[in-house]
């Protein structure tokens, strides 16, 4: 994992912010292409694995082959634009406090952090969910899963069209508003095949909701994208907390009950999810 890391983290990490400097002004239609490719990886990542296993390759001969396609693409990355010259602070632990302490900056880094109690979070307890709550089989679980995932790329494809039609703000409170009606359908309905029509419709809502609110981040600091980088995980940090949390909580109280705290991400976007008050090269 220490090896990996650099690739999947430190890499991906300034690709982005590479990406969110070279075109200012497209930074929410670019995080929503950055966005579709995650999904496509998403998807496509646990049939390849699956595949693998399934001809005797296994998960190790995945990785070696992906390792090998990967290096043209890194000599390729050497081919691109010399990255313009930015504006971050001097002194880069002055400039990360000094954006802790930006109120603009804390509001989209809760917004981003609270949106994915929908995101990540939900995906991560969806098959437990199925299991304890709805009373279903693994294989019905797997398919809840495949199901949350197919529907959140369909909508990563289709916020770009969105996006052409209207401001990502509006979209964001619109998209959750109907979330806070629909979430609630999904937890009371008993039906187990209801509720997956209603997980899909929460894919499909839950398009834009990280990658809006991660181009209005980067929108807080501009020029500043290693900044943004380093505020976002620092966020991170204090957001890896709540899984655990909220399986303490499920301990206590039952995860039927629990699954009622994510109802706070469609909340957080309605309250502190309007249009960024700084609008320099959005």
């Amino acid at each position: 994992m220490l090896i990996g890391n650099p690739a999947t983290g430190a890499f991906v990490s300034l690709a982005q912010a590479t990406l969110m400097d070279h075109a200012p002004a497209e930074r929410e239609r670019n995080m929503a292409r950055w966005t579709i490719a995650g999904s496509v990886g998403y998807v496509a990542g646990p049939v390849l694995i699956a595949a693998a296993v399934a001809v005797g390759l296994g998960w190790r001969g995945v990785l070696v082959l992906l390792a090998f396609a990967s290096v043209p693409f890194a000599f390729a990355g050497r081919r691109g634009p010399a990255p313009r010259a930015t504006h971050d602070d001097p002194d880069a632990r002055q400039g990360l406090l000094a954006a802790l302490r930006d109120r603009e900056v804390l509001r989209w880094l809760f917004v981003l952090e609270a949106a994915d109690l929908l995101g990540d979070v939900l995906h991560g307890f969806v098959a437990l969910y199925f299991v304890d709550v709805a009373h279903v089989g693994a294989v019905e679980a797997a398919f809840a899963v495949a199901v949350w995932t197919g529907a959140a790329l369909v909508g990563d494809v289709l916020l770009l069209v969105v996006l052409r039609r209207m401001s990502g703000w509006t979209y964001l409170r619109l998209s959750a508003l109907i979330v806070l009606g629909a979430y609630p359908v999904f937890l009371l309905v008993p039906s187990a095949t209801a509720k997956l029509a209603v997980l899909a419709l929460l894919g499909l809502l839950n398009a834009g909701w990280y990658a809006l609110p991660k181009a209005a981040l980067y929108g807080t600091l501009p020029g500043r994208s290693g900044t943004a980088i380093a505020v976002a995980g620092v966020g991170g940090f204090v957001a890896a907390g709540v899984p655990a949390g909220l399986g303490l909580t499920a301990e206590h109280f039952g995860l039927g009950a629990t699954m009622w705290v994510l109802l706070a991400a469609p909340v957080a976007l309605l309250v502190a999810g309007r249009s960024p008050t700084r609008s320099e090269d959005m």
